[in-house]
């Protein structure tokens, strides 16, 4: 085949090969500085697609995970209060239990006892009026409190559809005092006065009264039972609340490392590939400026 000087064919071909190398180079390099293998939808696009959806779906996760905490912070602060309620031998429902069966002791001093049995009374109400976190008190409601709460707890979306899960709890299932004085302590019976209002300072030893004493201590027996019931709920709501917030954060990073697998670049082969082709391109320019020598080979010829 003859030489020609329009036309170098030898210079052509290590040109395009060195421009096939300059771009594979350029994307490795790329895959190297950014850590992704796919990082725009024209790398790949279904893998981009599906990596897009998924970034997603964890933002949306994360939104659940804080929300997990504000719940389980609101939880808290009721179930803590909720077993001061309770109390123990020296405070709460369980003291005024103790209070009221040693006022039957005939000629005890009920006015003294009553002192103690008005403090705790005091003390119950001021601990549920506390219960409050960011502005939610489900122990001491008023008339424009939310009859249900609903906790979000997890996320997930098949196809194009997201679905919201939740944990509903109803307030009535835990309010002591309402301000239609409907709760576990303060509503009244149909011949006796709440928890919360009772007094034994008029009574005496009389059988009468031994029996109005009974039908208080049955009454606080009554409300210990249903403060515990109230405790022992939330308290299962508190476990799942928790055991949700570290299933969603395990989820989350089950995401993440599902999408790494799709987009991420392998870092180990990204660099073995980037010293290949930067020793290709040596050669590339090499062969090009051996074959544009070509055409001085050719003027020589006219000397």
């Amino acid at each position: 085949m003859g030489s020609s000087l329009l036309t170098n064919s030898s210079a052509m071909t290590a040109l395009q090969t060195l421009r096939n190398v300059s771009s594979q180079l350029a994307t490795t390099q790329n895959r190297i500085s950014t850590g992704m293998r796919v990082s725009t939808a024209s790398d790949n696009a279904a893998y981009w697609s599906i990596a897009t959806s998924m970034r997603s779906d964890n933002a949306a996760l994360s939104a659940v995970s804080d929300s997990l905490g504000l719940s389980a912070a609101t939880v808290d602060t009721e179930y803590t209060a909720l077993t001061s309620v309770i109390g123990d031998k020296d405070s709460g429902l369980t003291k005024l239990q103790a209070l009221l069966v040693e006022a039957k002791t005939a000629g005890i001093d009920r006015t003294k006892i009553q002192a103690d049995i008005t403090q705790i009374q005091q003390d119950m109400k001021l601990k549920a009026n506390s219960a409050t976190f960011n502005g939610i008190n489900w122990l001491s409601t008023t008339a424009t409190t939310p009859t249900t709460f609903n906790l979000v707890s997890s996320y997930s979306r098949v196809g194009g559809t997201p679905t919201i899960g939740s944990i509903t709890v109803t307030t009535a299932n835990y309010s002591l005092y309402t301000s239609a004085q409907g709760g576990i302590l303060d509503t009244a019976g149909s011949t006796s006065p709440s928890i919360d209002t009772m007094s034994i300072s008029v009574l005496t030893d009389s059988a009468a009264d031994q029996t109005t004493l009974d039908g208080y201590i049955a009454q606080v027996t009554a409300g210990i039972n249903s403060v515990a019931s109230a405790a022992a709920n939330l308290g299962a709501v508190k476990n799942r609340l928790a055991t949700n917030t570290e299933f969603v954060k395990t989820l989350m990073d089950s995401v993440d490392r599902g999408v790494g697998q799709l987009v991420d670049a392998d870092m180990n082969a990204e660099s073995t590939r980037l010293q290949a082709l930067q020793t290709q391109q040596q050669l590339g320019v090499q062969a090009l400026s051996i074959a544009n020598q070509n055409s001085q080979s050719i003027l020589s010829l006219f000397r």
